[in-house]
């Protein structure tokens, strides 16, 4: 990917005064993207074919999409920080919380921050599951997780499995927390600005959604999905808003599994 100084800006100031983070260009901001998509295509496509040889026993193409696929995002963290790195050469949590748009809410007409404002989330979280109701493609057999769950062979394998469990809860985290949404919505959208102008909520919404080569039938639902996440995250100029949002999914899937481990 393409390199792009910093400004004048140092982490002092940023910290202190929330300074704009510096703008990528459209190349380092496609270097990005594939920086995140291509592992977890390679993994995915190829990487989890290949454990599954290796590991046997029950369901081996599951376990080795749940262990390799964790990886890919726990990589995305990685990168994370090694972005913000390169820019601020400094990883205190000021100047985290700054580059990576982890303040609470704000208003755009008020200028207020927090309080009331989180309440935004409930319609947003509303909306976001709205996306259950569009026609989508049907997923492989061999890597439906959804019919898996449902299914004897699901239940059996996940009965009393607390590594198994545990595994998920770290990809489940990385995924809606510290992996996906802390890149696309924490790095990307506050960078995207000066490339896309005020569609760059849109772009970003559009990437994150062919990012997913990992589950390619999903991606017309994930486009409308994404949309949901990157606009507030913009409006608000808070990544914890597309964090929150997405994280509902995690944790009602947290549940389901929960059940069958009990």
């Amino acid at each position: 990917m393409t390199h792009v100084s910093a400004t004048s800006t140092t982490p002092e100031t940023l910290e202190r005064e929330g300074a704009e983070p510096v703008q990528y260009s459209i190349g380092k901001i496609l270097g990005v993207w594939a920086a995140a998509a291509l592992p977890m295509g390679l993994l995915a496509w190829v990487g989890a074919p290949w454990l599954a040889t290796i590991l046997g026993g029950p369901n081996p193409l599951g376990q080795s999409l749940l262990v390799l696929l964790a990886i890919g995002l726990v990589w995305q963290f990685v990168l994370v920080m090694l972005l913000v790195w390169r820019e601020q050469r400094s990883l205190r949590w000021g100047v985290l919380r700054q580059a990576l748009w982890l303040n609470p809410p704000t208003s755009p007409r008020s200028g207020r921050s927090g309080g009331r404002i989180w309440l935004a989330l409930i319609p947003l979280a509303a909306l976001f599951y709205a996306e259950t109701f569009l026609p989508t493609f049907a997923p492989p057999a061999s890597r439906d997780l959804g019919a898996f769950l449902g299914s004897p062979s699901g239940e059996a394998f996940f009965h009393g499995a607390w590594g198994w469990y545990g595994l998920l809860i770290v990809m489940w985290v990385f995924n809606t927390v510290l992996g996906e949404e802390l890149l696309f919505r924490g790095v990307l959208l506050p960078r995207m600005n000066k490339a896309f102008g005020r569609f760059d909520w849109l772009a970003n919404g559009v990437l994150f959604a062919v990012y997913h080569v990992h589950l390619p039938w999903a991606i017309p639902a994930i486009l409308f999905d994404s949309v949901t996440l990157a606009y507030p995250t913009k409006r608000y100029r808070s990544a914890w808003m597309g964090i929150a949002i997405h994280s509902t999914q995690s944790v009602f899937l947290a549940l389901i599994v929960l059940a069958l481990v009990l």
